[in-house]
């Protein structure tokens, strides 16, 4: 009986889903949304295992720092590829067969592993002299502590290079569960990792779990690639149109991602000129609103990318204009209420996550005004992602970059302003403000693509 009604729900669900572009997004968001509150439950789970037994340590903010590098070489090398080589992959597929878009595939994988190990390469003949630079305000003993960390998580650039292409190429395939389930792997081995040796390894169990996990990751996104007849095996065959055409958008979506990555690098780096403890302040005071974003804005993100990009192909303006303006309004429903009540009881929900253990009452007063400081971005953070996929979409991403300009020097300059008055609370308020407008900035951008390409305004 239970699977013939389970049977039935889902068999109406399919029906449902199909109706519509709109209704096909909102079952991607539900599925990638609803699978990403489990992921990030897990990623929650291990914060308070991490602040248990390092609280706002030296030893953590050595971490966070010797991360910092290799997750942004990620982000900008793997987000970066993704918008670039989708729309150019389906749009291949759908015109000249599966044979060609393999063949795109297979040759811009050798591109992209070609080059982050390059990098990986380049980032550990240079860490001497990086390193001090986002540290600045390390000892010579905690600098010490994150170069030997760094060079533990360079091994993560090409796993996760990988990892993100393959779950992209999952959810143009209209894949979404695995790719979206897949970043437990790191949660889960880190708090075994954490619980089980770091009194003796300390920093270094952290580095053991997160490119344990990644590896695990990678090697389930792989496998399910493959299931989908999709070749893993990087194979070249020459600068055919297609590949000229995702490296014509990589090149500036890779400087934008560089800018925007350089805001978090700002970030940290400032708050490292600060009193010890700010930098782990900062990452705890960002959890929350890193689960509401990792939640909503990926679920957004990946839903809308795939049918953006077909309906851009197919040149269907009006539901275009529908999707955009439905999803706007719906986010900023959800989202803005929620943010309100987060912001405040922000000191409470601090306190219940992390106080305990090394992790202080005078921690949780910081922490807590960080953290409000941080989600005053969440609303415009998520409507921003339907305009930044569309903008990719649109194969405009050279427009990206003058943004992510506005974004960079905006970081800069308000991070100064604010840290003088308010210390890393200061910090935490010009990001939020950094990402407010920006998202006017996308708006307005999309809105002057959808014009031009409609011919209104001529």
């Amino acid at each position: 009986m239970m699977k013939s009604t389970v049977q039935v729900g889902l068999s109406w669900w399919n029906t449902w889903q199909e109706r519509s572009v709109n209704r096909r997004i909102f079952a991607a968001m539900v599925t990638v949304g609803g699978i990403t509150t489990l992921v990030k439950f897990s990623a929650a789970v291990k914060e308070m295992v991490v602040a248990y037994q390092f609280g706002t340590s030296d030893e953590l903010d050595a971490f966070l720092i010797a991360f910092l590098l290799p997750q942004f070489a990620i982000n900008l090398i793997g987000g970066s590829l993704n918008a670039a080589l989708i729309p150019t992959y389906l749009q291949v597929r759908e015109q000249e067969g599966q044979q060609e878009s393999q063949r795109l595939l297979s040759g811009v994988m050798v591109l992209s592993v070609g080059f982050l190990v390059g990098l990986s390469i380049v980032l550990a003949v240079t860490a001497s002299y990086i390193l001090p630079l986002v540290a600045s305000g390390f000892s010579p003993e905690k600098l010490a502590v994150a170069r030997s960390l760094y060079y533990g998580l360079l091994a993560t650039l090409v796993l996760s290079g990988l990892a993100t292409t393959w779950g992209a190429i999952l959810n143009a395939e209209n894949r979404f569960a695995l790719p979206a389930a897949t970043p437990v792997a790191t949660s889960i081995l880190t708090v075994l990792v954490v619980i089980g040796i770091a009194k003796q390894w300390g920093g270094y169990a952290l580095v053991l779990g997160t490119v344990g996990g990644v590896l695990i990751e990678t090697t389930v996104l792989g496998w399910a690639l493959a299931r989908e007849g999709v070749s893993l095996i990087p194979r070249w065959s020459g600068i055919s149109p297609a590949v000229k055409e995702v490296l014509r958008q990589y090149a500036p979506m890779v400087a934008a991602a560089f800018l925007l990555g350089g805001t978090g690098v700002v970030s940290q780096s400032m708050a490292a000129m600060l009193d010890s403890g700010s930098v782990s302040a900062l990452a705890y005071g960002n959890k929350v609103t890193s689960l509401i974003i990792g939640i909503g804005a990926v679920a957004v993100s990946r839903a809308v990318f795939p049918h953006f990009s077909r309906m851009v192909i197919a040149m269907d303006w009006d539901g275009l204009r529908h999707t955009l303006l439905t999803y706007s309004r719906w986010l900023v429903i959800v989202t803005l209420p929620v943010t309100l009540v987060l912001i405040y009881f922000s000191e409470p929900i601090v306190a219940v996550l992390f106080q305990r253990g090394a992790f202080t009452e005078s921690d949780t007063n910081l922490v807590g005004r960080v953290q409000a400081m941080l989600l005053l971005q969440v609303p415009l953070y998520m409507v921003s992602m339907l305009f930044v996929r569309l903008v990719s979409a649109f194969k405009a991403n050279h427009l990206m970059l003058w943004g992510n300009v506005i974004n960079l020097c905006l970081c800069i300059a308000l991070t100064y302003v604010f840290m003088q008055w308010l210390g890393v609370v200061g910090v935490a308020l010009a990001i939020s403000l950094m990402f407010i407008v920006s998202c006017g900035f996308l708006i307005l951008v999309s809105l002057r693509l959808i014009k031009e390409k409609t011919g209104e305004g001529r």
